[in-house]
This record gives structure tokens, sequence and C-alpha cells, in this order.
């Protein structure tokens, strides 16, 4: 019955990833947390991909309210360079 608990790690990643998005099922979060135990280097994968989601949702957030555009003289600055070389 324990065996079915036990999982590799490149299973462990997969269901952290997964967890990640909240498509994890309950059966594989207690898979996780079981191979956490015996495993420190998954839990440590599983918490830096926690924290660079948060850094990268955060920065998201941040870059979306942003507006990146090309100004009008710098567009026509880019199609007389385009004009010149393709002549």
């Amino acid at each position: 019955m324990f065996k079915k608990l036990i999982i590799t790690c490149d299973e462990a990643t997969a269901i952290c990833d997964k967890n990640q998005y909240g498509e994890a099922t309950i059966s594989e979060l207690i898979k996780l947390n079981i191979h956490f135990i015996k495993c420190r280097i998954c839990a440590l994968y599983t918490k830096q991909n926690i924290r660079m989601t948060k850094i990268y949702k955060g920065h998201s957030k941040s870059c979306k309210q942003i507006t990146h555009c090309m100004s009008s003289k710098d567009k026509e600055n880019l199609k007389k360079t385009m004009e010149e070389s393709s002549i």
C-alpha cells in the first residue's frame, strides 16, 4: 500500500509544477509531501519555484500598467531606415 505513495524526483517536480497552476490533485499533493520527507532537494526546488512564481506575478502586474509604444517620431525614423535599406 505504501509503495503507491512513493514517487520519483521527476514525478515530484511534475506535481510541483502542476500545483503551481492549481492542477494537482489531493492524492498527488499527499505523495509530494511524503516525498519531501526523504528528499530535501525536491523540497528546495518547490520552495524556489514558489518564490520565482511570486516574483514573476509581481513583475507582470507592474508591467501591465506600463504602455510600451513607439513614438510617432521613432516610427517615422524606422520607416525611413527600412525604405533606405530595401533600395
